[in-house]
């Protein structure tokens, strides 16, 4: 292969490996950081005391093995090469646009306010807002939206919660309940 064309193939890997990412953050979130790993996740959705939470560890642990990929590819030669660094560039670029879009518009970690005047930016921040709210779906950032519409639809097409508000509190043969948020001490926290 040429260099162009492993340049190409490693641009096109990258790609959808970014885009391959959001389904899965969207399953860590969802069936691990909410259930197993939730005595770490349960810190993201509390009030924050200073810079950082203990959940920053969890949006962090990819970063080590794209780093790496991105190394041992850069030492590898042709197909191979363009292949391992693309699967480490893609992680990466998701990794970058998930920080800024999660915890710099979301969460205002970050200067990037202004990126609220882009509509689906707004509708992506909204669809995390009823995240924190319920402590449920939707688990995914990027298409938080779709995945809110969507789990909309499902609740006014089940035949028990017809006539129900999507918003309404779950009942116990509906769904299990979410965690809820409490301090180390156990206690609730406050709003």
């Amino acid at each position: 292969m040429t260099t162009l064309a492993n340049v190409a193939l490693g641009t096109a890997i990258a790609l959808v490996v970014a885009a391959a990412m959001e389904p899965w953050a969207r399953l860590l979130h969802g069936r691990v950081w909410h259930h197993r790993l939730w005595t770490i996740h349960r810190s993201h959705h509390g009030r924050r005391e200073g810079r950082f939470e203990t959940n920053d560890a969890l949006s962090a642990a990819h970063a080590p093995f794209a780093a790496a990929l991105v190394v041992i590819g850069c030492n590898l030669h042709g197909w191979l090469s363009a292949v391992t660094i693309g699967v480490g560039a893609g992680m990466t670029l998701f990794g970058i646009s998930y920080v800024i879009v999660h915890d710099g518009l979301v969460h205002g970690r970050l200067p990037v306010a202004f990126l609220s005047k882009i509509p689906a930016l707004r509708r992506i921040r909204d669809a995390h807002a009823v995240h924190h709210a319920k402590g449920a779906a939707p688990y995914g950032l990027f298409l938080g939206p779709r995945e809110l519409g969507r789990t909309r639809r499902l609740v006014t097409q089940i035949p028990h919660a017809r006539g129900a508000r999507p918003s309404a509190p779950r009942t116990p043969d509906q769904a299990p309940e979410a965690p809820r948020d409490t301090r180390s001490d156990g206690a609730p926290r406050s709003a």
